[in-house]
């Protein structure tokens, strides 16, 4: 493989890092800059707001920059945006600076993937892009938890720092190791804005933005759920945070399979189970030798999700695969910047630490509702577009590149 790949890596790596590892020093940064946990949670929703704008906007407007000059423009916003987070003197330009991070997200995952993808023969192409995006999910086996621990010996701050230096890692890699490419003129603008008049892109990215919102209902709270309810000292939240994390690149591996085999009762059985799962941690949480297991399996569900909807997305928008790619991190994000938000509502309305589970499983029950429509609905031959596969609701298709 391209050292270019491992490159995109290490940028897919702090990216990462940085959506993540603000749930594990939550509690560190409330009470360093004096607010409460539930509006320390808006620091999650702030960076998912600004990939939920980001990503759609930046990739249509920069269709015409050079790929490797768009890359490196955006890793720097990222590192630019981390730099503010480290330095931030108040909660609120900690905030504003979380937006900033979040605006290149989505757009870099993107172009990585059409870039990573034009380094290699066309059959190596998904295992091109699944290098580039296992960066993400490596962050949240090291990390994520590495961050936490600097942040519990060193302050809050030092987590932001070390993904300065990750993404300055990133540039120097990106700058030395890909190739100039050009845009090639992506002529599909109109084309790629056609597919949002489609009713399954939406069910499809509401599926999304709904049911994921239960898996970070409990996420962005692991923390204080871990240290509170569970008992763990808070020394042990790293160690829980890897367990998460290789929960994640488990249901990712597991999830890929899947959407090749069969797509939709494969979605409504992942949705299923992380619905269940929260249901279950509501009461689990409270038993330490359950609420470390029961982190795995949400973490499983929850991941094996998403790569069978990123293929159902690009089934149902094949000739808009950019912006449908772009928009599916957006959504993600909503999700994030939801369950957040939804979590630390009933947190401050004093319903306890482990009331967001609750809400989680509400969200991801609805996410499956939504699923199920979207399916029954793709199967009446007038609702779907024309479709690139054998029939409208066919559960298996080969993509050729999937995030």
């Amino acid at each position: 493989m391209p050292y270019a790949l491992l490159a995109l890596a290490i940028g897919a790596f702090g990216i990462g890092t940085t959506e993540f590892v603000t749930m594990g020093i939550l509690p560190d940064v409330a009470s360093a800059l004096g607010v409460s946990i539930p509006t320390a949670g808006h620091l999650i929703s702030s960076y998912a707001i600004g990939v939920v704008i980001g990503a759609p906007l930046l990739t249509v407007a920069a269709t015409r920059v050079p790929r490797k000059t768009l890359l490196l423009g955006l890793m720097a916003v990222f590192t630019a945006g981390n730099l503010a987070s480290a330095l931030a003197p108040t909660y609120e330009v900690l905030l504003a600076s979380r937006v900033l991070s979040g605006l290149p997200h989505g757009a870099f995952f993107g172009v990585a993937a059409v870039v990573g993808a034009g380094l290699v023969p066309f059959d190596r192409r998904a295992r091109a892009i699944a290098l580039i995006m296992s960066g993400l999910t490596i962050a949240n086996i090291i990390g994520v938890p590495l961050g936490t621990l600097a942040a519990q010996q060193l302050g809050w701050r030092a987590a932001f720092v070390i993904v300065v230096a990750v993404g300055l890692a990133a540039l120097a890699a990106i700058a030395v190791s890909v190739p100039s490419q050009h845009t090639a003129g992506r002529a599909g603008v109109r084309a790629e804005m056609g597919a949002l008049g489609r009713t399954q892109v939406w069910l499809a990215l509401l599926t999304g933005a709904v049911g994921f919102g239960g898996m970070f209902a409990f996420y962005s709270y692991i923390t204080p759920m871990m240290t509170e309810l569970s008992g763990f000292a808070p020394s042990s939240v790293t160690l829980i945070l890897a367990v998460y994390g290789l929960g994640m690149t488990a249901g990712n591996f597991l999830g890929g399979r899947l959407a090749d085999w069969r797509l939709l009762p494969s979605l409504y059985t992942a949705i299923a189970a992380m619905a269940a799962t929260l249901l279950a941690m509501y009461y689990a949480v409270s038993v330490p030798y359950l609420a470390v297991p029961g982190v795995f399996l949400l973490a499983l569900a929850g991941s094996t999700a998403v790569p069978i909807l990123q293929t159902r997305l690009l089934d149902v928008a094949a000739d808009a695969p950019s912006l449908v790619s772009s928009l599916h991190h957006s959504a993600f994000n909503i999700a994030n910047a939801n369950g957040a938000w939804l979590g630390g509502l009933v947190i401050g309305a004093g319903y306890g630490l482990a009331a967001p589970n609750l809400v989680g499983a509400g969200l991801a029950a609805a996410g499956l509702g939504l699923a199920v429509a979207a399916g029954t609905l793709g199967r009446r031959p007038a609702a779907a577009p024309a479709p690139v596969r054998a029939a409208p609701d066919a559960d298996r298709e080969p993509v050729g590149a999937r995030h």
